[in-house]
């Protein structure tokens, strides 16, 4: 990764650590030729930084899509809250303008596209196929599912599903990204390519753009 970009990778607000930052970096570096790659929780653009590095250096758009209302865990009251993105006339988190200056001064305007709104209704009305979808969203199960079965569908065949904060072991980390780990592989169309950390990497092996992934509701994290 360019000295240039990591630096500011490593200055950026946010919890990606470096070696999964890099890991990112490599594999959106693959994708990008063949489509665009999508990113399911910006916050201040930490991880935009590793991918939008991938695009300066082969070309290619990242799209990444959030409410910046902050998830459950950076409200008040929770572990990563951060009262600097707290807006005072309203009492509501807003980590947008933060993303829109790291990614200003990361000089990564043309490469990183940032989608306003819940994942949930973009995904909604989403209909262009991507090469590799990034879930690092709302840790909650019913945000979680949403964001798999919302966003894995728009893959490309031999597209990369990349799942952030995936702890087998539950005393490392909730249990919502897991299950979405082990849905994509019950469900027979994707196989893990590479692991790293808490970070999960998936080839899509059956199915392409716009054909739908199960969730199968007996399958628990155990």
């Amino acid at each position: 990764m360019p000295a240039d970009l990591l630096a500011h990778a490593r200055a950026a607000k946010g919890f990606m650590p470096e070696d999964e930052g890099l890991l990112l970096h490599r594999v959106a570096r693959e994708r990008l030729p063949h489509g665009p790659v999508l990113e399911i929780g910006t916050y201040c653009g930490k991880s935009a930084i590793y991918l939008g590095a991938a695009a300066r250096e082969v070309g290619g758009t990242v799209l990444t899509v959030d409410h910046h209302r902050g998830s459950e865990e950076n409200q008040a009251g929770w572990e990563h809250h951060d009262t600097s993105l707290v807006v005072d006339d309203t009492g509501l988190m807003d980590s947008l303008p933060t993303f829109r200056a790291t990614i200003a001064a990361a000089g990564l305007e043309e490469q990183v596209v940032a989608v306003v709104g819940r994942s949930t209704t973009v995904s909604g009305l989403w209909r262009t196929p991507v090469s590799m979808v990034f879930i690092d969203g709302g840790h909650a199960e019913v945000h979680a599912r949403n964001d798999y079965t919302g966003w894995a569908p728009w893959l490309v065949t031999g597209g990369l599903l990349v799942i952030h904060d995936v702890f087998p072991d539950p005393a490392d980390g909730g249990r919502p990204p897991y299950l979405v780990f082990l849905q994509a592989l019950a469900s027979g169309d994707f196989e893990e390519v590479e692991a790293l950390g808490s970070v999960r990497v998936l080839r899509r092996v059956r199915g392409t753009a716009g054909d739908p992934v199960p969730w199968d509701p007996s399958l628990t994290a155990p």
